[in-house]
């Protein structure tokens, strides 16, 4: 009888133990979950206090628009359009920095972004004020509880839209055309927005600044740091 020799199991392929190989992975992960799921941003000025405060971080949903469209008081963090400013000189290794940011999603990158609150749609028409010094959305007055610190506003001493002695609160009306979005900070005597320009009797044809449907990152869902602060917040989804 010929003995049959067993063969020895095939040893399974292991996966490299490199710590250099874990670490890529886990930045390839990190760069995938922040460049197409959710993102975390620090809050850069006050333009919307007390909703978000200076060094906030907070988690942006990066698929709240995959299957929905904006909604009045969205908060949103965007990408600053050409027409908001001009953009920070940068040196050459800052930059290089910057785009590996903007690739990976994982520190500070060359693209600036703003946060603020979506007042107006496409097709919208906005202007400011009513008899009660609001906002008014196609017509309508809106109830804004978030604001903070507004511009002043008195019709019973005549400091209002309608007379000589403007309110710096008033400006517009402007109607928004197709994939304009117009967009207001929550600490609206601080707010560098899209009507920041637009105030008072001053206005200039031109003043307003808005920004697009493909300028949205996401909404703002999510504070992460102050702790005191941690989850959602009551103002995050001031929707009118």
């Amino acid at each position: 009888m010929t003995a049959v020799k067993a063969q020895a199991p095939a040893r399974r392929r292991r996966w490299p133990r490199s710590p250099w190989v874990h670490a890529l992975l886990a930045l390839v992960v990190v760069a995938l979950v922040q460049g197409f799921f959710v993102k975390v941003y620090q809050v850069p000025s006050g333009s919307m206090e007390q909703t978000l405060n200076v060094g906030d971080r907070v988690l942006v949903n990066r698929m709240a628009y995959s299957f929905s469209e904006p909604r009045h008081g969205d908060v949103v963090v965007f990408r600053k359009p050409a027409g908001w400013g001009t953009a920070p000189e940068r040196s050459p290794i800052r930059t290089a920095a910057g785009w590996l940011g903007d690739l990976t999603g994982i520190g500070p990158g060359n693209t600036e972004y703003l946060v603020k609150r979506i007042i107006g749609l496409p097709g919208d028409t906005v202007e400011c004020c009513d008899a009660a010094g609001r906002v008014k959305v196609n017509g309508i007055g809106v109830d804004e509880p978030f604001v903070y610190q507004d511009l002043p506003f008195d019709a019973a001493a005549g400091m209002e839209c309608s007379t000589a002695a403007n309110s710096p609160r008033c400006f517009g009306p402007f109607h928004l055309a197709q994939d304009q979005y117009l967009l207001l900070g929550d600490h609206r005597a601080n707010s560098e927005d899209s009507v920041a320009a637009c105030r008072g009797s001053q206005a200039e044809p031109g003043c307003l600044k808005t920004a697009q449907r493909s300028d949205l990152v996401g909404t703002v869902d999510w504070f992460l740091f102050p702790f005191n602060k941690w989850g959602g917040n009551q103002n995050l989804s001031g929707r009118f």
